[in-house]
């Protein structure tokens, strides 16, 4: 299946498309020629070299070795996990030492690691083409470890299988969106974050161009650049890259988009209402999913100027994927009746094995229940939603952000849908804490200059009961970013002081 899916569509463009370009890199474009010779070089010397751990480290820079590297390594059978080169080293130490990492691919002029053996691509030399897999390889196997924060401060890493990735290219293509080899697409994403596995995994199966953003670049003003300079046509991005745009909408040229995906978080209608105006010929697509069930689990096609679902003004997250099962279930564990609100939990091939070494998570997180006579094993998302009378899911927050408030139980996305409404297109963020009493309050962010809320409160008391008003309010204005393009909630919340 991973040979089907992933490998055999990208030797055809090697083969096929020699003079075209597969990559460009901070303005330098590379062919799939070259593209192939440099997949070539590394997996020629993963050959030659003595290694135990087929778990590989990856320092992720911006560069075709890097890219290059992952395709090298899925031939030898082996995985990557990624170590960023911005990260802290003693972070990404800490992920060596869990993996027991005996090799690092690594394209930099300098390593940083010491004691472990490193290979140093971007020294290697082509000699002959190294392309044809290892046998005998399961889909099984691993094909990547993303390690992502964990609540106990150490990161925890999500193993994905090969047959996981295969059953997400399958997938994505039957949700309609179509790429050819004359296709420009955006890659935006940190090789640390799962929509980068579509961000490069898209382009190079059709024959298509990615362009990428190098690391130290503004990423949204970059990004915008790239969509106007290069006339691309397809690409992904978080709501919060557009929203960082949205005050130079009426400068962009985005008219050359064909698809747009929005993802990584909950996505505002309003926004993309305004996307379509700047990116006129564009079709959006809202696509959810957490990195352990591979990338990309549901979508929902938007229709401009249509009737449009949503829940407190996000996007519905639409139905489940081809290869994935979702269930809306109570805290029983039984499945809700349309419109009741309960856990999205997702079975199916592209449902991680599991978290690397932590069998406490595993047992937390997985569970097993019958759909239809077979018994699936599904993940626990942690994420509010509904399915409406369509079989559509509407998203309703995530069930850590609900709280209890004088006995209520409240949702953090009401609060901020009510605040939106009355601010017009100011972004909201409202966090649930509890004070120096142990008492519970509710804090409200606004991404805005500091103004008179006076008129503001007066107004969502006509709309909510009391306990649902924000006691604490911060004006932020320019929420900060994540590495993953998502509003920093944790940096939000460190300005909640006593």
């Amino acid at each position: 299946m991973f040979y089907r899916e992933i490998l055999t569509p990208i030797f055809h463009s090697i083969e096929r498309f020699p003079s075209r370009n597969a990559f460009c890199i901070d303005e330098r474009t590379y062919t799939y020629a070259q593209f192939g010779q440099c997949v070539s070089k590394v997996r020629s010397q993963l050959t030659k070299t003595n290694y135990n751990n087929t778990k590989v480290g990856l320092v992720i820079n911006d560069d075709l070795e890097t890219y290059a590297s992952i395709i090298a390594l899925w031939l030898e059978g082996d995985c990557y996990v990624p170590l960023h080169p911005g990260w802290p080293l003693e972070r990404c130490l800490d992920i060596c030492e869990q993996v027991e990492l005996d090799l690092i691919l690594d394209s930099s002029e300098q390593t940083h690691y010491q004691g472990v053996q490193v290979i140093n691509t971007s020294a290697l030399q082509y000699g002959e083409d190294c392309l044809t897999p290892k046998e005998g390889v399961s889909d099984e196997e691993l094909a990547y470890i993303l390690f992502t924060s964990g609540s106990t401060g150490k990161p925890k890493g999500v193993m994905m299988t090969r047959k996981n990735v295969a059953a997400f290219m399958n997938s994505f293509w039957q949700t309609g969106i179509e790429i050819t080899e004359e296709d420009r697409c955006l890659q935006c994403f940190d090789l640390t974050f799962d929509v980068s596995v579509q961000g490069y995994l898209v382009p190079l199966t059709k024959g298509a161009c990615c362009y990428t953003v190098p690391y130290g670049q503004i990423k949204y003003i970059y990004a915008s650049g790239l969509i106007e300079d290069h006339r691309l046509t397809f690409g992904a991005m978080a709501p919060s890259m557009l929203r960082y745009l949205k005050p130079y909408f009426d400068e962009i040229d985005a008219t050359s988009l064909k698809s747009c995906i929005l993802t990584a978080e909950a996505c505002p209608l309003n926004l993309m209402e305004d996307w379509y105006k700047c990116a006129t010929n564009v079709e959006l697509y809202d696509f959810y999913g957490p990195t352990e069930c591979t990338v990309y689990c549901t979508y929902y096609k938007l229709t401009r100027g249509g009737n449009n679902k949503t829940l407190n003004g996000i996007i519905s997250i639409g139905k489940p994927l081809a290869n994935c099962v979702g269930l809306i279930l109570d805290e029983t564990g039984k499945e809700c009746a349309v419109g009741e609100k309960g856990e999205l939990c997702i079975a199916g091939d592209q449902v991680t094995k599991g978290y690397w070494k932590n069998e406490e998570k595993n047992a937390s997180s997985f569970f097993y229940k019958e759909v239809n006579g077979v018994n699936f094993r599904f993940y626990h998302t942690g994420d509010l939603c509904y399915k409406d009378e369509d079989g559509d899911i509407m998203y309703s927050g995530r069930l850590d952000h609900q709280a209890k408030i004088q006995g209520f139980r409240v949702e953090m996305g009401e609060i901020e849908w009510h605040a939106r409404e009355f601010l017009g297109e100011k972004n909201v963020v409202c966090m649930a804490f509890d004070n120096k009493d142990g008492l519970t309050e509710i804090a409200m962010f606004i991404e805005a200059e500091e103004f008179n809320p006076d008129e503001m409160i007066a107004y969502m008391r006509t709309k909510m009961p009391s306990y649902m008003i924000p006691t604490r309010l911060f004006y932020v204005p320019v929420f900060p970013l994540n590495a993953n393009d998502k509003t920093d909630k944790v940096k939000l919340k460190a300005m909640i002081v006593f």
